[in-house]
């Protein structure tokens, strides 16, 4: 087998294969905030609540998190791409269509509602603790739900991800075990 060929193969599995990490990834953040991270913030209430997000939201803003927030999208779309041209025609669509679930389900809501959310409430400056108590209020509940939206939707791109990988057997021409114990 031609050396190009080979690396054109492990290059293609790489990006499958980070196409399920970066999803993974970015869902477990997601989940985290989801189920542990807001709800601590609702239980400190508004005056904590308020200041602490601010802060996250300032944190949240550096190249790491930016690449492992896009990942899911870049890195799906090169491994669907890479998955056409070494003919793995299953996997292929099934990795583009985590990448176009994750930028549709994950960066489009994310932009479209949370950040403004976030803009907003980083727009209040500093407060009282009773100025902080109806601010948190309306916006806890919404920025969650629509966290969690994006915990599912980065779930179901890792799934597509996975789904693709799995498939990558039997678009290359090699079968899979038949006899399995």
């Amino acid at each position: 087998m031609p050396r190009i060929t080979v690396f054109l193969s492990r290059l293609t599995t790489g990006f499958q294969a980070l196409s399920i990490l970066s999803a993974g990834l970015m869902a477990g953040f997601f989940f985290a905030f989801s189920v542990c991270v807001m709800a601590g913030l609702d239980l400190g209430g508004g005056a904590i609540a308020v200041p602490a997000m601010q802060g996250i939201n300032r944190a949240v803003r550096n190249p790491v998190f930016f690449v492992a927030y896009v990942g899911p999208a870049v890195v799906g779309a090169i491994a669907a791409l890479l998955s056409f041209r070494s003919g793995q025609r299953s996997a292929g669509w099934c990795l583009a269509a985590a990448a176009g679930v994750y930028a549709i389900g994950v960066l489009l809501p994310t932009s479209a509602v949370n950040v403004p959310m976030n803009n907003a409430l980083a727009a209040l400056g500093k407060l009282s603790a009773a100025e902080a108590v109806a601010p948190w209020q309306q916006y806890s509940p919404r920025w969650t739900l629509w966290n969690h939206l994006r915990t599912g939707i980065s779930l179901v791109a890792a799934s597509l991800a996975l789904w693709g990988f799995s498939q990558r057997r039997s678009s290359s021409g090699l079968k899979p075990p038949q006899n399995i114990r």
